[in-house]
This record gives structure tokens, sequence and C-alpha cells, in this order.
């Protein structure tokens, strides 16, 4: 049970990195960030299939890019109108004989094989769903309806983590997940954007292990910036 399959979404636009091309066909150092990540999940050597969801009208492109760095058998197919439909459609296209089931960002290019390793290895040992997460260091005040806002209550950092992916789960509870909370997949109003959350709403457990600083989500240029700086550290 320490082998996986994973799904990775792929479908952002990413028009706050101002660039013409999805986001996950953005470079970084001359791979593009869905390579990047489908690189590190095949190279962990537990992943055995892996489910690409990206753009309609890019679908050629991103095969072509996931194909070029992945030894492990990939499909790619077109994501859904929010992340939420994209993780289900993935999860549609899946090896159904994988036990344990990772999903991942390609806005998150340079999470760790090691990483990789552990979140499957902690649902391996008996865990039904594991997420990555670092702990906040800013003050983080709740605010009113005012405009502009007023400061409602100071919120207690010590207990609060920001979430990384990729996240793991037992396959199983994960499709439940998924089936039990489909009718909020279509609109970002109501679907959920975290795969760990949907777990959370059938009463499960969710632990969490630490995350990586080099896990960061991309979204503007800054954060290309600084993921360069964490490749080149590596080299």
């Amino acid at each position: 049970m320490r082998s996986a399959g994973a799904v990775l979404t792929a479908a952002g636009s990413g028009s706050r990195l101002g660039a013409a091309v999805p986001k996950a066909l953005v470079e970084l150092a001359g791979t593009t960030l869905v390579a990047h990540a489908a690189a590190r999940l095949a190279g962990s050597g537990r992943v055995r299939h892996l489910v690409v969801t990206g753009p309609g009208d890019q679908l050629t492109e991103v095969r072509a890019a996931v194909r070029a760095v992945c030894a492990i058998p990939v499909e790619v197919v077109p994501g859904g109108p929010t992340r939420q439909a994209s993780v289900a459609a993935g999860l549609a296209a899946l090896d159904a004989s994988n036990e344990i089931v990772l999903v991942h960002d390609a806005a998150r290019p340079l999470a760790s094989t090691a990483l990789i390793a552990q979140l499957i290895d902690t649902v391996a040992s008996g865990h039904d769903a594991v997420v990555p997460a670092l702990p906040v260091t800013d003050t983080i005040k709740e605010v009113d309806d005012a405009d502009p806002p007023r400061a409602v209550r100071t919120i207690a950092r010590e207990r609060l983590r920001a979430v990384q992916t990729p996240q793991a789960f037992r396959a199983s509870l994960l499709r439940t997940a998924h089936r039990d909370a489909a009718l909020l997949a279509a609109d970002e109003h109501t679907a959920v954007s975290d795969d760990a959350g949907l777990v959370e709403r059938l009463g499960h457990e969710v632990r969490v292990i630490e995350g990586e600083s080099r896990a960061l989500k991309i979204t503007t240029r800054h954060d290309l910036a600084i993921a360069a700086l964490f490749l080149e550290e590596e080299s």
C-alpha cells in the first residue's frame, strides 16, 4: 500500500502572473511549472500513475510537457470550472487500483520527493488523510464588513497552519468525500478549494505534518522569482 496514484491540477489561468499562457505552462528556469511538479511526483518512486487536469484548449501542450519528464503512465484530461471539479475529473480518470491518492497543484512545483514519500508513508501507516503545513508567523486579525474594515479580534496563531499540497488520502475516502460534495463543485462560490476540507466535512481526522518553504504557491511574478532562488539552492 506504499505506492500511489496522483492527481495534478493544472487548469489555472495564470492571469495574476501576467502570462500569455496558462499558469501550468509558465516556465521556471526553462521548464514549465507543470513539468517541475510532475517530475517530482514521478521522481519520488512512489507514484505509479499520474492524471493531470489541464485547460481544455491546451491539453496537447500540457501532455507534451509532462510526458517529457515522466517515465510513469500519464493521462491528461480537461479540468472543470473549479478546482474541486478538476480534482473530481482527475479522480475519475485515475486507476482505481491505487489505494492511496495524492492531490497536488502545478502552482506548487517545488514540493520535494522526500515530502511526497513522507505523505504516502503516513497514509500507509494507517492515517486516512494527511496534509503538509507551515506555522503562521504573521499576526492574524479577524475583521468586520465595514469600509474600511475594522479589527474585531486577534486570533492566536499558535494553532494556525498554512496548508500546502500535495495532500495524501486513502483513495476510497477521498472518492467518497468528492461524491458527497459533488453538488458544490460547479460554482466557485460553493466549491471547496481544499481536498482535506472535503474529508473534514465527513467528520474524518486530517493529520498535519511539517511542510516546506520551497512548496510555496506561485501566484505572482514575485513568487516565481522566489521559486527560482530555491532552484538555485538545489544546484
